[in-house]
């Protein structure tokens, strides 16, 4: 925390200070290569009279001649794990004037050159505001200065040349990392199909293929069947691989439907087989579906390419597989490791 009396200004010219910001008034830049202040670093002065910046007073202060703003209140952890930067608690004061003009730079202390420009736009004074910085701004590990710089509508500045920069240094760290745990978890082993349905070397019989046209892997416990999930468990079998990697249909059917589903599957279809099984293939690439329902589909047809979208975190292949219809009354999924690892090695399917 800093504060700088105003009566004592005139003597700390080349202190340190600071600046409020207001996420819904900042700008970022926030692409980590070496930019240059301008020598317009300050913004430009006050427009436009529907601003209320001249005349008047704020919390019933009296009247005085404007100096300059000053910050009162700094509030910053000096340390922080790298990625978003922590938050910032400011207040900047000055007698008779309700706004001030606001900018925060963070700036390399390697290599002293700005990697973030936060421009804040006209602020008001006498406020305690928390910062919060825009989506997207991440530092890596490394020391950092966050100068903050104002001006007001007569044109007294905060920042001004170098020496009467308002600065907090921050300490950025790489998270420590797990130490490996001894043994992973282990595998489920995959649910035997229930009775009465076409088994993993059937299905292989009539022709079907794998349905990830490119490498892949299975994942852990987590991507199985029956998986915890948030609320729910999960219904299908995970199959990662890369974007873009394309989908296809495992056996002759129709499209049920295509569709999207923002907080889960994301965008989705589902085949409806003549064996008693519907397949839902989860995650597809954004505009990558390239069937529609109705539409009658081979063994093999592509459907879309696999991706990340709804809530997945990584490219990958949720596929399900029912008995009894697809989300129909009566209808539930089975385990579909065991199909998948049969069309994956058709010659071992016995």
């Amino acid at each position: 925390m800093k504060s700088a009396p105003r009566a004592a200004l005139a003597s700390l010219a080349a202190m340190s200070v600071c600046t409020c910001l207001t996420p819904a008034m900042a700008q970022a830049d926030t692409s980590g290569g070496a930019q240059a202040l301008s020598s317009a670093q300050a913004p430009p002065s006050a427009p436009a009279a529907s601003i209320a910046l001249a005349g008047g007073t704020e919390y019933g202060a009296p009247a005085v001649l404007a100096e300059s703003p000053v910050v009162s209140e700094l509030s910053m952890p000096a340390a922080a794990a790298a990625g978003k930067p922590p938050r910032l608690l400011l207040r900047i004061d000055e007698a008779g004037v309700a706004t001030v003009y606001a900018q925060v730079t963070v700036v390399s202390v390697s290599t002293r050159r700005p990697l973030i420009i936060l421009k804040l736009g006209w602020v008001h004074t006498g406020r305690a505001l928390t910062v919060s910085w825009p989506r997207g701004t991440a530092l890596r590990a490394g020391s950092y200065q966050v100068r903050v710089g104002a001006h007001d509508h007569h044109g007294a500045e905060l920042l001004h040349g170098t020496g009467d920069v308002y600065e907090a240094t921050l300490k950025i760290s790489t998270p420590a990392k797990r130490p490996p745990t001894a043994t992973s978890p282990p595998v489920p082993a995959a649910t035997p199909p229930p009775a009465g349905v076409p088994t993993p070397a059937q299905t292989v019989a009539d022709g079907a293929v794998f349905p990830v046209n490119g490498p892949h892997n299975f994942g852990g416990p987590e991507n199985r069947f029956g998986a915890p999930r948030d609320g729910y468990l999960h219904q299908g079998q995970d199959v990662l691989t890369a974007e873009g990697t394309p989908v296809l249909a495992p056996l002759a059917g129709t499209i049920l439907t295509t569709s999207y589903q923002a907080g889960g599957a994301g965008y989705y279809a589902v085949e409806q087989t003549g064996i008693g099984f519907d397949f839902m293939f989860a995650h597809c690439q954004a505009e990558s579906l390239a069937v529609t329902t109705g539409q009658p589909v081979a063994a093999g047809t592509q459907l879309c390419r696999a991706g990340q979208t709804g809530d997945a975190t990584a490219p990958h292949l949720d596929f399900e597989i029912w008995v009894g219809g697809w989300q129909a009354p009566g209808g539930y999924p089975i385990d579909p490791l065991a199909y998948l690892e049969a069309w994956e090695h058709p010659d071992a399917a016995g």
